[in-house]
């Protein structure tokens, strides 16, 4: 039954048009927390169904709409990227699946990482990088 819904998903598939696909937070701090939202327009003729959005790491946190978005209408694709302790240049990526073709579409941020700055937070220890 599972199956045959997957199916039944993948046969309707619909275009995502991101406002844009990549976003450099320029310098930051370590210790700090850098939201971006990157918004899309469903932009086939079936309501997008996003099944997953994952980042690249711990880091990097995303949040998307569970809920099918309409033909013509507009969703937006949160991320908090939190670098801890970690230095100089970073690029990371959130992996989007959704019923389009192809059924991933991927968003990248980078930053530079100045060491030793940030708040007084704690510093956040980072699993599997």
């Amino acid at each position: 039954d599972r199956r045959q819904r997957q199916m039944c998903i993948r046969d309707r598939s619909t275009t995502v048009q991101f406002a844009e696909m990549e976003h450099n937070f320029g310098d930051i701090e370590q210790n700090t927390t850098n939201p971006k939202t990157f918004t899309f327009t469903n932009t086939g003729s079936e309501p997008l169904i996003i099944s997953d959005a994952k980042g690249s790491c711990g880091c990097t946190v995303p949040e998307y709409p569970k809920q099918p978005i309409q033909p013509g209408e507009s969703g937006e694709i949160k991320v908090v990227y939190s670098p801890g302790t970690q230095v100089n240049a970073q690029t990371k990526t959130v992996t989007i699946t959704a019923n389009t073709e192809p059924s991933t579409t991927v968003l990248r941020i980078t930053a530079n990482v100045a060491p030793g700055a940030g708040g007084d937070e704690a510093p956040q220890i980072q699993v599997g990088q």
